[in-house]
């Protein structure tokens, strides 16, 4: 069947193509380098015609509140108006564990108001929530620090590999609608401080974790239980240390 991935050329969404191809199905990459603007909402109705399937894997190029918020809304409601009029069966949205704990983050909030626009648009639904990625933590340990110090709340963590995020993705663009939330995550729990100088000691960085209770979280405050799932997550196989050799390889 014909399947629509907004964001395929990302990386997420272009492993997703990968994997669906290879499973025999017509995979479409919509993206601003294929032609599909879902902000302008230019080729997006080309894109979905005749689509069984959506998937939404695509990001905000601006990380200001004003931009996401206008950027994941704007989107959405362009999407979901051709997804209808297409005729989709089933729209799958890639989000993230913990958006709806977390409203002090702008970037939380508009992912939390794209959500409400799929649940509210009356087509089936599946809206995945992945915790972070083991490809992101260096950049997490990056906007925490200032000068040679990183400060990270000592809170936990249940980070998964990209590739079974893609793959948990694909599973659930091929199965049946939830119409609610799935949630994936990686094998092990970590604190994000300790995380955090596993991240620098592993790039041979000089540059120090420091412990903090307080320390935001891309804008948020972060409790115990902020990035981790819910009892019921599927459980990707790919464990950090397995990531890190393939890497490295």
């Amino acid at each position: 069947m014909k399947i629509v991935v907004i964001g395929g050329s990302g990386l997420i969404g272009f492993k997703v193509v990968q994997n669906l191809g290879g499973q025999g199905h017509e995979a479409v990459a919509a993206s601003p380098k294929t032609g599909v603007n879902t902000l302008t909402g230019e080729g997006v109705a080309e894109a979905l015609d005749g689509a069984a399937v959506v998937v939404d894997t695509s990001n905000s190029p601006s990380f200001e509140d004003t931009a996401v918020r206008e950027f994941f809304e704007t989107s959405t409601r362009n999407l979901l108006a051709a997804a209808a009029t297409a005729g989709v069966r089933h729209y799958v949205v890639l989000s993230i564990v913990g958006s709806d704990r977390l409203p002090e983050s702008g970037y939380m909030r508009a992912k939390v108001a794209q959500e409400k626009l799929v649940a509210a648009s009356g087509l089936p639904y599946t809206l995945v929530h992945a915790t972070q990625f083991f490809e992101f933590l260096p950049g997490i340990v990056d906007v925490a620090t200032d000068g040679d110090t990183a400060r990270l709340a000592p809170v936990l963590i249940q980070p998964m590999a990209a590739d079974d995020v893609a793959s948990e993705v694909t599973a659930v663009a091929l199965d049946a609608p939830t119409n609610g939330v799935v949630e994936i995550a990686g094998p092990e729990q970590f604190r994000l401080d300790e995380l955090g100088r596993s991240v620098l000691a592993t790039r041979h960085d000089s540059r120090s974790v420091v412990s903090d209770p307080g320390a935001r979280y891309f804008g948020a405050t972060l409790t115990e239980r902020s990035l981790v799932p819910d009892d019921g997550a599927r459980i990707a196989a790919t464990r950090l240390d397995g990531w890190r050799a393939r890497a490295a390889g």
